[in-house]
């Protein structure tokens, strides 16, 4: 019988370009899988999302129309456990979608996520959202206050923050050193 302790689960949701521009995630994953079980979705596939119009605006309107409820739904058929998400981008609405209808969401750490600046009821778990200072479209400082959420926000930078490795290196330093610190913690 072996003694090794299981790692937690991590699930990794990308953002609107889904897997074919997602060479970034690796950051992610080299810098947390020794300690989580990780495993990836590109939105696109879980939103069932037509890639032949291939642009931003073309992939935002089909998950605005309709993919992101797909994808939820695709979400919590596939994960039934309780499980950590780290989130990019429209990946991060439909974590929080999902945990409100029912995900186990241990704790949540949604980088770039401009879209939560919608939502009005808060999903249960250990909640952190990142963002670039100069992102536009991050909610309210009302909006955070409001929803009692904490906040990281990256100086000088915009909505791609995510992509830049030593944004990755710093994301990652904080979910371990908050995992170190706190071992209730759930990320």
């Amino acid at each position: 019988m072996s003694n090794l302790k299981l790692k937690p689960k991590l699930i990794i949701l990308s953002d609107l370009w889904g897997r074919e521009k997602s060479c970034w995630v690796d950051y992610y994953i080299g810098n947390l899988c020794d300690k989580y079980t990780i495993k990836y979705y590109d939105c696109c596939e879980l939103g069932e999302i037509d890639k032949t119009t291939y642009t931003e605006q073309g992939l935002h309107d089909q998950f605005i129309t309709g993919g992101i409820e797909r994808a939820v739904i695709n979400l919590l058929a596939k994960e039934k456990e309780v499980l950590s998400v780290l989130a990019f981008s429209i990946g991060g609405t439909i974590a929080w979608k999902a945990g409100l209808q029912g995900l186990a969401i241990k704790s949540l750490v949604a980088v770039s996520s401009t879209r939560l600046r919608y939502e009005t009821v808060k999903i249960t778990g250990e909640i952190v959202l990142v963002f670039g200072e100069n992102d536009s479209n991050k909610p309210s400082d009302d909006w955070f206050k409001r929803m009692d959420i904490r906040k990281s926000i990256f100086k000088d930078e915009c909505h791609e923050l995510y992509r830049k490795p030593e944004s990755a290196q710093r994301i990652c330093e904080q979910i371990l050193k908050f995992k170190e610190i706190n071992s209730t913690s759930p990320l």
